[in-house]
């Protein structure tokens, strides 16, 4: 049955409903292989059933939706206008109000126009590039090129074509001249300084980073660069030609990959996605790819590949993962050729990333053997077990920290992720719970909740979340299409944490993250800060298998489609929808100005509000108002935050700038504006706060163990460190402290005093 994203069983009348109509459809399925264009009828005729059956509020296939998914369509295959010429627009033209049509009638006339010429242009486009790279660009030549590509027109013919062509390549060769200028300057002026005088410099820029091995390190790159002599600018702009010739061939050898198959899913997810913004359809791998990033586990050796020129290269090892247990497969690592057990070894050179991939994941035990080429030139045969792995950025993480005598606790959920196939797994909400009874253990007197960039992902563990720390009571409503209100519960009367709470979001906190964030609020829990308000997804989203619908398919697997089926609202009524959760404490952020959020999309769907739930507010926190009035009252006199909220209106102002000189003098002169502009910014960058961050002593065991986990948390502590933002909410948790709470610790430190 369906792999459902949020609460599959609340949702069980309406996959019914779809699931009885689309019998309808089982009539119409050809029992032999079809060929993909009759495939890609099918599909259209699937995606669309469904989504008009089962979506929330499903808009009408009509010439608005035809011109909607006409725009997207080519917005996403064209994105920067550099293949379609006016020509072929005016060819497309006469499409724009018959997709609607072509829709219903499952006529593939639109997209098969649109995939040939794109294909034609993108073919020739390698010519016009590699053409402006072949001779030195004239830098001296007073020209410029507007990258507002929203704005721009099409090229009229293929002469204008091959002009924007030279123009934007021309500028990714110019920047990257610019600033190999730099470091040859650079490295002019070093030679003029004593070794004593760089190391100096290195250690001033290192701080608290600074170890033996970086130390090191460095002398030894200064050692090396002691006879080098300095390139000349012809060597430098030939250097600058091949490297941006290499990045355009990577790129289209990425483009060359994509076989018929992606296309259409773009053009398919064009057609989706005007129903709201969260209505995708996801072919077979791209599912595979939305489970892994939903439970953070997968079934393989541990290993994250890229693709570059024709070859295969491993990039990382998944701390804990076969791979790097076996300490035999490193980053680096070329991969040849690829056998299944006993099986013949495969040539993998030259084959689609995705193809490789597949053919090294597999189920838990069983084995495949790797032929890679190592740094250093020699050939291995690698023979791993594969297992079960966990990707550990998925998971939540604490660490404790102490400020005037109190210990508190902060604790990163980067989502709320769940295993919907085994019930037995790990999931956020059983995760967090063992976080808050390892940081009580530890003594913690105060916890923070950070769900910055958490874009949401299981309701169930949202629930199971907030009810840690509130009695039992409602902690979301939810609205289906047919209008009937539901409210989940939280029916532990057990409170695992009733101490002092503060929550953090920003702007792309969403979903999920949005409805925990809001019943804290609403319930006057904890207090929220971050950004002035959160992401504003207030929809809830069901992936539906479309396998389900069709009988002795011969087309393989037809992917699935995620669909809103329902909305979601606070405990107090109102929707999260667009307007988001506003924090308690709005602190200035850099991309404050900028347009990112739900409210932003042209299809998002309303805002609207529905009766209150009955619950009681929190009554514990004596000092809940005080602590917020403080908190703000720090921010309006804090200089740092000021600086940052002038950054970020100096942002919104350089992203409305699309004109760049291509003529190097004023270029150079442009970037100079900016670099002396961002010196006074750079106090944000170079800011820390006056706390230390450590882990759990379970998690310190590991890291004794595990090299990388220990590399990872190290980067996490020193960021936090760095982070106004986390400074704020422990000042805040202080605050919160009840005054019998305070003046037990001001004891405790006088006894400690006597004693001494």
């Amino acid at each position: 049955m369906n792999k459902i994203i949020q609460f599959m069983k609340r949702n069980y009348k309406i996959i019914l409903l779809v699931t009885a109509l689309a019998a309808g459809l089982w009539s119409f399925i050809p029992k032999e292989k079809a060929s993909d264009p009759e495939k890609d009828k099918m599909l259209i005729e699937l995606l669309t059933f469904v989504i008009e059956k089962g979506h929330y509020n499903p808009a009408a296939i009509d010439d608005t939706f035809s011109k909607g998914v006409y725009k997207d369509y080519l917005n996403a295959i064209d994105p920067s206008k550099r293949f379609f010429l006016q020509s072929d627009i005016d060819e497309f033209a006469k499409y724009e109000t018959q997709i609607d049509d072509e829709i219903l009638n499952k006529d593939l006339t639109f997209f098969d126009l649109t995939y040939s010429r794109l294909m034609k242009r993108m073919e020739e486009s390698k010519e016009y590039y590699k053409q402006v790279l072949s001779s030195p660009f004239d830098y001296k030549k007073i020209e410029s090129i507007n990258t507002d590509y929203e704005k721009l027109p099409f090229a009229k013919n293929t002469q204008e074509l091959k002009e924007r062509w030279r123009l934007q390549v021309k500028l990714s060769a110019l920047a990257s001249l610019v600033e190999k200028q730099k470091l040859e300057d650079n490295l002019v002026k070093d030679k003029n300084k004593t070794l004593d005088e760089k190391l100096k410099d290195f250690r001033e820029t290192q701080g608290d980073a600074l170890t033996d091995e970086s130390e090191k390190k460095f002398i030894a790159d200064v050692e090396k660069k002691k006879n080098q002599t300095p390139k000349s600018y012809e060597q430098l702009e030939k250097e600058t030609r091949e490297s941006t010739l290499s990045s355009l061939d990577d790129n289209f050898n990425f483009i060359k990959d994509l076989d018929r198959e992606d296309w259409f899913s773009v053009f398919i997810n064009a057609i989706a996605s005007r129903f709201d913004p969260h209505t995708s359809y996801f072919g077979a791998s791209e599912k595979e790819k939305f489970d892994v990033s939903i439970s953070g586990k997968l079934e393989g050796i541990g290993a994250r590949l890229q693709k570059k020129s024709d070859f295969t290269e491993i990039t990382e090892l998944i701390s804990g993962g076969p791979a790097w247990r076996g300490k035999q497969l490193e980053a680096g690592d070329v991969v040849l050729k690829v056998a299944q057990a006993d099986g013949e070894p495969i040539d993998v050179v030259g084959m689609r990333l995705d193809d490789v991939v597949k053919k090294i994941k597999g189920p838990k035990g069983t084995e495949v053997r790797l032929t890679v080429k190592k740094q250093d030139g020699t050939i291995k045969v690698i023979t791993i077990i594969r297992d079960q792995v966990e990707i550990e950025e998925t998971y939540v993480k604490s660490s404790i920290v102490e400020k005037d005598g109190f210990k508190y606790g902060i604790i990163y959920l980067p989502k709320f992720y769940i295993d919907f196939e085994d019930q037995n797994s790990r999931d956020a909400g059983k995760d967090v719970a063992l976080e808050v009874e390892r940081l009580k253990k530890a003594g913690v007197q105060g916890i923070v909740m950070d769900v910055r960039d958490n874009g949401g992902g299981s309701l169930k563990t949202v629930v199971d979340i907030a009810g840690l720390f509130i009695d039992q009571g409602p902690i979301v409503q939810i609205k289906s299409a047919a209008g009937k209100k539901e409210v989940l519960y939280d029916r532990d009367a057990k409170v695992q944490w009733d101490g002092p709470l503060v929550v953090m979001i920003n702007e792309f906190s969403a979903s999920a993250s949005e409805i925990l964030a809001a019943a804290i609020q609403d319930y006057k829990r904890g207090v929220i800060i971050g950004s002035k308000q959160s992401y504003g997804k207030g929809t809830v989203q069901n992936v539906i298998d479309l396998n389900q619908f069709v009988r002795g398919s011969t087309y393989g697997d037809l992917g699935a489609l995620k669909t809103t089926t329902q909305k979601f609202y606070r405990i107090n009524g109102g929707s999260t929808q667009l307007e988001g959760v506003k924090s308690d404490v709005a602190i200035p952020d850099r991309y404050a100005y900028l347009k990112m959020g739900e409210r932003d999309i042209d299809n998002a769907m309303p805002w609207d509000k529905i009766d209150a739930a009955d619950y009681k507010v929190w009554d514990k926190q004596n000092n809940f108002d005080l602590a917020i009035s403080k908190s703000r009252e720090r921010m309006s006199n804090n200089a740092q935050l000021n600086l940052i909220d002038d950054n970020a209106k100096w942002l919104d102002e350089r992203n409305k700038e699309n004109v760049y000189s291509l003529n190097i003098d004023k270029f150079k002169a442009e970037q100079k504006a900016l670099d002396e502009k961002n010196k006074k910014y750079k106090p944000i960058v170079d800011y820390k706060n006056s706390f230390k961050f450590n882990s759990l002593p379970y998690e310190v065991d590991e890291m004794n163990k595990d090299t990388v986990l220990k590399e990872k948390r190290d980067r996490w502590h020193e960021s936090l460190s760095k982070d106004i933002y986390v400074e704020e909410a422990i000042h805040i948790l202080n605050d919160l402290q009840s005054e019998n709470n305070k003046g037990l610790t001001a004891k405790s430190k006088k006894e400690k005093l006597v004693k001494s």
